[in-house]
């Protein structure tokens, strides 16, 4: 029997993104280890894979950020061991969009934009459509093209992009991706959204 944890990434760490995945969990369904908010990342992959099968049921909500650190940060070195650990089987990662000086930028399968339509091109922190398609520049996206994962959906600012997605609001953009990596898993969920 497979006893890895599912889980989602995402390469956000700051309290809007905190406060949107508490809310996803309990709508949606899962657990966020909201011990991995920083900005930068402080918890290393092993402490947080540690947290990860702590948690009471999947999928885990786990967020990343690297606090426009050039290249590899500390929140990439740990999201690279968590996405690679044996125990855990990464459903899709949610890629957040920045106005990086740097532009580390990488590829994405689909993007919603800030009006909840799904898109080919990439979006700006704004959740508005860009010109490239597939793929979404930001700050902690440097490595996702290294890793295995099945599924990476890019969005705007999470719990941002002009209030549309505020917590107070419901989130409604990163309640898509959420929903969106879930069917494309396979995974069983129930809404407890009423």
């Amino acid at each position: 029997m497979d006893e890895r944890r599912r889980v989602i990434l995402i390469t956000d760490g700051d309290e809007y993104a905190k406060r949107t995945m508490e809310l996803i969990a309990k709508e949606v369904g899962g657990r966020c280890i909201s011990a991995s908010r920083a900005n930068p990342t402080v918890l290393s992959g092993h402490e947080i894979v540690k947290l990860i099968k702590r948690a009471k049921k999947d999928p885990v909500y786990v967020m990343f950020d690297d606090s426009g650190f050039v290249g590899e940060g500390a929140g990439e070195q740990a999201m690279k061991y968590v996405a690679n650990h044996d125990d855990i089987e990464v459903l899709g990662v949610i890629a957040v969009a920045s106005r990086t000086r740097h532009e580390e930028w990488t590829r994405v399968h689909v993007s919603i934009d800030r009006y909840g339509e799904l898109t080919e091109y990439g979006v700006d922190k704004y959740g508005i459509p860009e010109l490239e398609e597939g793929r979404i520049t930001g700050d902690t996206v440097y490595c996702l093209d290294t890793l295995n994962v099945p599924f990476i959906v890019g969005i705007g600012d999470i719990g941002k992009m002009a209030k549309v997605d505020h917590y107070k609001n419901g989130s409604p953009i990163t309640r898509k991706a959420v929903e969106l990596i879930l069917e494309r898993s396979g995974f069983k969920w129930q809404s407890t959204r009423k």
